[in-house]
């Protein structure tokens, strides 16, 4: 991580992109699936949202950090709603992190490693599941898509 500012930033240019997408989703393609045991759409923009906050959360407090547990929702505005509270929890504590913060050792999934490590962990996870929404997406029909990240 060169600076903290410049993770933010790209971390941030990825959950646009993941916002830019709830707008091509509809009420009646929040639940789609692509197979009986997947999380639906819905909860998978969850699983995203938590888990970055929890990353945020961990390397805050320099010990895992269980994320909350995810809430029920019935419509895209409220999936949106949850998605642009939790972004702006996660940017506040990514901004108030300090350098030690960034540099103590965390242990977390059995391995030790610095804060601004276990970041980057974080967005690789964010990355790689917003990827697999993107799939959904087209599977469910959706043909015009946002960019893989939005500046």
């Amino acid at each position: 991580m060169e600076t903290l500012n410049g993770f933010i930033g790209s971390w941030m240019s990825h959950r646009k992109a993941l916002i830019e997408l709830l707008d091509t989703v509809g009420d009646d393609q929040i639940h789609y699936k692509p197979w009986d045991e997947a999380m639906s759409f819905s909860e998978l923009v969850l699983h995203i949202t938590g888990a970055t906050g929890m990353f945020a959360t961990t390397v805050k407090n320099g010990v895992f950090t269980p994320p909350a547990e995810s809430a029920k929702v019935e419509t895209i505005n409220q999936l949106k709603e949850i998605v642009q509270s939790e972004t702006e929890q996660t940017k506040s504590v990514l901004e108030g992190l300090s350098n030690e913060q960034l540099e103590q050792i965390i242990e977390f999934a059995g391995m030790n490693m610095p804060g601004s490590v276990l970041l980057e962990s974080g967005k690789d996870h964010e990355v790689h599941h917003k990827g697999q929404l993107f799939t959904y997406a087209r599977m469910m029909g959706i043909t015009t898509l946002p960019f893989f990240i939005s500046r």
